[in-house]
Order: structure tokens, then sequence, then C-alpha cells
């Protein structure tokens, strides 16, 4: 099906325009038909439906589909492969036609007037494999210190910034180079001009290198190779150009198109030169946007902030967003209240290629949406409305699961096994990439399903989730309070807690395999609210409490979770009751204590103790 071309600009009224969609969406109000022996569908279908439009008794439907090992009633809903099975099987030929209207704004080609065009700053991803410096880089290229905030020195989310570069602007996003981020860095390359594939000399062309170029192929970027690590001794660029061959990249030195700096990220050297060569490439591709429209973009990120509510980065690369203005995000809405750039500072609008903090949506958004703005709140609510029915048509359907240890067993046992999975997480982007990981994990004996991957703390919809569908919960860099801790052990919900997304993905695969075993468990001794902050000379922090569950001792390991969210872990520097030294403090009693070496400790923060035990 032809995409729909449209021509519209900001503020304009014409009855043609995109945004004014009941009349077009009235015209596909028919699911499903059968047209010269074709199946025919635009939505999701039930048995029921698929049953009368194939003329074929319902009870055939579900009988050959529970001889495909799968069990569904008449009114559940299908998915694209059983439509499809079904129909090959009842001897008719299927096409899943694409409606193209203001609910599906992602698919409609824009077709701006030459005239209304102007340039616009680049957009570069730099990508490249883990700790090969792609973060440090953009830290040379801001005179900032990113790097030193990420865990462990690696990227778990996705950071976009603009820089100046000799009075030309230049939109940076920083994508994580692990193997567990691989969607997140196809967000990333889907929305860029031109990726900066940053190898470090030493190392060469690592797994993640591939699937960065593979990512930016797809997205018909252009490619600049940053030859990184140059200030380590002994190394040999050659061998990277050499490498990067035998994947269809090139160089200008070897007779290619794609330009290559050798630059250290570490101390600077030929950052400069590598700025150049992106303003040059930058020049070569003319890249040109209309400012005067309704802006349309991708959320980088989103996460639910306790003050602000939802909150997400857009990237516009269309038409000019302003302070003000209705948007559609995927399946949510809201009007933007408050726009911020990567400094803080609040700014009014945001032209093409800009990436923005936004405050004003009514749901948190996924990472990876696009939104859409539109003239008003009412056409915005309806929108995203229509499009939330349409998700959760879709969606319908679940499988049964079991729970960690029980699935080694199985394992074990040679048994075919689902597993399903709930993970939470500090950001939605690392949700989504662990997902995606937990996924590729499946093989032949166990498929791992992810039935949620969201942003934010461990809540009772989650056990009640996954008590309904014997499911595991991972956390990753998130906690549960004592309530939904206490609630998950009655409804016998195994919670796993990670910080470290490679542990996490090593556990799962084990069990896969059967070689699950758990050496050291962590065992929660207690939670403190704390309630009032004291500054003291030559001590720092001290932070009055009050015990709500369990006990705290003052030699046990602890972290501090604001939101539900870690924010710090590490070990008491003093326990007091009033002004004495006490070994420990039960629930419902008040205590005093520091941190060692950490004072960020704000009220409403909660305290956690717990130490590690040996268990077989």
């Amino acid at each position: 099906m032809k995409k729909n071309n449209q021509n519209f600009k900001r503020r304009d009224s014409s009855p043609n325009r995109v945004s004014n969609f009941d009349r077009q969406n009235n015209r596909r109000e028919e699911k499903a038909k059968v047209n010269g022996g074709v199946f025919v569908y635009s939505k999701p279908v039930s048995v029921a439906e698929l049953s009368k439009a194939i003329d074929v008794p319902a009870t055939s439907i579900i009988k050959y589909l529970f001889m495909q090992g799968k069990a569904v009633t008449i009114n559940q809903m299908l998915d694209d492969e059983m439509i499809g099975t079904i129909c090959l099987e009842f001897g008719y030929d299927f096409e899943k036609e694409k409606v193209v209207d203001a609910l599906h704004f992602e698919d409609i080609e824009i077709k701006d007037d030459p005239k209304d065009l102007l340039p616009r700053p680049p957009v570069v991803t730099v990508m490249g494999h883990v700790d090969h410096g792609k973060t440090t880089l953009i830290d040379s290229i801001r005179n900032s210190n990113v790097a030193a905030k990420e865990a462990g020195g690696i990227s778990q989310a996705i950071g976009a910034y603009q820089k100046e570069v000799k009075g030309q602007k230049v939109t940076i996003i920083d994508t994580p180079g692990h193997a567990a981020f691989t969607a997140m860095r196809a967000r990333g390359a889907s929305v860029t001009d031109i990726v900066v594939l940053v190898v470090a000399a030493d190392d060469g062309v690592m797994p993640q290198t591939i699937e960065a170029i593979n990512h930016a192929k797809a997205a018909g970027a252009e490619i600049i190779v940053a030859v990184n690590k140059m200030d380590k001794p002994g190394v040999r660029p050659e061998r990277v150009l050499e490498q990067l061959m035998q994947h269809d990249i090139i160089v200008e030195k070897y007779g290619g198109d794609i330009m290559s700096v050798e630059i250290s990220a570490k101390t600077g050297a030929g950052i400069e030169d590598l700025l150049e060569v992106i303003l040059l490439k930058a020049e070569m591709m003319e890249l040109k946007a209309n400012p005067n429209r309704y802006a349309i973009g991708t959320v980088l990120e989103s996460n639910l902030d306790k003050g602000e509510g939802p909150k997400a980065t857009f990237l516009v690369q269309n038409g000019t967003l302003n302070s003000g203005d209705y948007v559609v995000v995927g399946n949510t809405y809201g009007k933007i209240r408050r726009m911020t750039n990567e400094y803080g500072q609040v700014v009014k609008m945001a032209l093409p290629s800009t990436p923005v903090s936004v405050i004003g949506l009514a749901e948190v958004p996924a990472a990876g949406d696009r939104f859409m703005a539109f003239p008003s709140e009412k056409e915005v609510k309806d929108i995203a409305e229509k499009r939330k029915m349409a998700a959760v048509e879709a969606s319908r359907g679940n499988s049964a699961a079991m729970s960690l240890s029980d699935l080694n067993n199985l394992v074990n046992a040679g048994k075919i096994q689902d597993i399903n999975v709930i993970v939470k997480a500090d950001t939605d982007g690392s949700a989504k990439a662990l997902k995606a990981s937990l996924e590729k994990l499946s093989n032949e004996q166990v498929r791992i399903k992810v039935l949620s991957a969201e942003a934010g703390a461990i809540s009772d919809s989650d056990v009640l989730l996954a008590s309904a569908s014997s499911a595991l919960i991972y956390g990753f860099n998130v906690r549960p309070d004592a309530r939904i801790r206490q609630k998950a052990e009655e409804a016998h919900i195994d919670i796993r807690l990670h910080r470290i997304i490679y542990e996490l993905l090593e556990e799962m695969e084990d069990v896969i395999k059967g070689l699950y075993k758990a050496e050291m468990v962590e065992n929660v001794l207690g939670q403190a609210e704390i309630r009032h902050i004291y500054k003291i000379t030559h001590v720092g922090t001290v932070a009055g409490s009050y015990v709500t569950d369990g006990l705290i001792k003052n030699d046990s390991k602890v972290r501090l979770l604001r939101d539900g969210v870690i924010i710090y872990e590490g070990a008491l520097g003093s326990l007091k009751r009033f002004k004495d030294d006490v070994k420990e403090v039960k629930q419902g009693y008040e205590c005093g204590f520091t941190i060692n070496g950490y004072n960020d400790i704000k009220e409403g923060d909660i305290i956690e103790a717990y130490e590690l035990v040996e268990k077989n």
C-alpha cells in the first residue's frame, strides 16, 4: 500500500491535514475480508472473526491450533503468525494491509515544499564495542564528565547532546556499546544521519562493532571511523582498518569512500580533526528540514520522575516543538509544560535535530516511540486512546511458566518449558534492552517470553501479573519495598535483583542450560525511612531514620533507595541510638546513621540493610 503524501504547516486548519483522522478511519471499519482467495486484514482479528471471513468453522481453527501446541478460545485475538498459518492450512493466501492515517502517523511520508526547507544540524550517533571509549569521546567533545557517572564506566542509557563547532551545531547521541543494548543502538541508528564508529586500536573489531555496522547500514546512515586509544604504546591502526574491510567498511586510505580519523579520547588528540570531518560530511549531505510545521520526532529515553511525573527525552526530527504544544507520543499524549536542554536550561522551542527533555505527558512513553504535535488537546487525546485500544487488542493472550528453581529442574529433566518474565529497570531503555537480550536466550527446549518491560520500581501490579502468569520478576537497578517483597513471598513469586546486566543474563543462560546453582544469596535484613537530615562538621551527613521493617545492623551492607531506584550501595559508617553507638536497631525504633563516603542523602529516601549468605 502506498504511503500518504501529506503537505501541511503549523496551525494549518485545512480539511486535508493529517490530524483530521476520523473521516479517513471510518473508511476502514471492516477489520478483515476475503478478496479473490486472499484474506486481507488491517487489525488483529479473533478466531470468530477469522472463521466468519474465510468461512471455516471456529472449531476447526481451534482444533488445528491445538494440534500445533497452541490452546486458544473462540474470542482470543490471533497474532500475524497464527493468521498466516491458519490461512495457508485452509487454502487462503493472506495480506496485512497497512492503514495510514493520523493513528499511524509514523508511517506517513511528509512532503515539504522545497522552498520551506532550511539547513539543520547533523544528528551524529556514537557507536562501537563496550569500553572502546564512546562516552569518553563525548566527554572530550563536550568537555564534560559523563563517563564518571556511569556504573562500571559502561553507558546504560541513551544520552543526547548538542555542541557548537565553528559556529555550526552538531547533535550527538551516545549509545551503549554492550551487546545487551543492541535494541538501543538500533534506535539510535534509526534517528541518525552520521554514525561515528569508535574502534579501539588495541582491541580491533569486536562483536558489538559488527552489530553497530549493521545498524548503521540498515538505517542508511553515513559512517565515519574513529580509531581510538592511539595514546597506547604499540597500537596498529592499520590492523583495525584491515579488519573493517572484511565487513565492507573501506576507508579512503584503502580506496573507499568512508572517512577515518585517528584519535585519543583520553588525551584529546585528533578530536578537532574528527569534528571537522563530521562538518564536512554533513555539508556534503545537505541536510534540511522544515521548521514551519508541527513537530515530529522520536523518544530517546523516558522515566517517571517523583516530582515532575512522566519525563522523556525527545529528538525533534522535523518541524518545531514549542512549549504548550499538544503531542501524541506512542500510545499516550500530553501538553508540553516545560522543555529543557541537556544542561537543564528551560527552552521555549526546539528546532529540527534538537534533543530536549519534556514534561507534561499523561504517562511514561516507551523509548523508541514516535511523537507528533497536533493542534488541540481533544485531537491528541482521541488519537492516543484509539492507539492504546489497538495495542491492547493486539497483545491479548498469555502462556504459563515456572519459577527459576523449578525451571532448572525441568530443563535437567529434558522437558520443554516456557519462562514468563517481567522486567523492571531504572530506565525504559534498559528495560527494553533486557527484554531483547532475554528473549534471544531462547532455544529449542526453553522459550523466554517477556510479558512486560518497563521503567520504575517493582509494584503491586507487577506481583499481580506475575502471580496470574507464573512469571519471574527481574529488577535491574530497582528494589521492592518491604510490603511488595512480603506480597511476592506470599504469592511465591521469584524476584531476581541485579545491578550488572551480564550477571543477570548469565544467570538465565545457566538456567536454560540446566547449570543453575545459587552459591551466595542476598538476605534482606530490614529497611528504614529517612525522616531528618543533619549536617555535622567533620562527620558529614547524618540521617535521622525510623526502622519500618526488620532491623538495621552496624556491620551490614546497605543500599540507598530513592523512589525504588538504587542510588548508592556501600556500608554504614556509624549507627546510633541517640548518642550511643549500637550494634543493631529493630523495627519501630528510631536511629541515626552515616554512610561511608556518601553524603547525598535526602528526606524520604529508604536505607535497606542486607547480607550475603551461602545457600546450595
